[in-house]
C-alpha cells in the first residue's frame, strides 16, 4: 500500500465518522427542538386566566424563601437549629 493510499483511506474514513456524527447530532437537535415546541404548546393549552402560571423555578424560589423565613424566626425567638 502506498503512502497516498493510506492518506486517502484514512482521509475517507475520518469523513464518513463525521458525516455520521452531524447526522446524530442533527437528528438530536431536531428532537430537542421539537419536545421544546411541545413543552411550549402545552404551557400554553393548560394555561387559565385566573391562576398565573408558576414554573418550576418559582416554586424552588418560594419553598427557599419560606425557609428562610423560618431560620430567621426561629433565630429571633432564641431556638438553637
Amino acid at each position: 500500500m502506498t503512502e497516498a493510499t493510506f492518506y486517502l483511506i484514512l482521509a475517507s474514513a475520518s469523513l464518513a465518522g463525521l458525516a455520521m456524527l452531524v447526522a446524530a447530532s442533527l437528528i438530536g437537535w431536531r428532537g430537542w427542538l421539537s419536545l421544546k415546541q411541545q413543552e411550549l404548546s402545552l404551557a400554553g393549552r393548560h394555561h387559565d386566566g385566573d391562576m398565573p402560571s408558576s414554573s418550576a423555578g418559582a416554586r424552588i424560589e418560594i419553598a427557599d424563601l419560606k425557609e428562610r423565613i423560618r431560620k430567621l424566626e426561629a433565630i429571633a425567638a432564641g431556638v438553637d437549629l
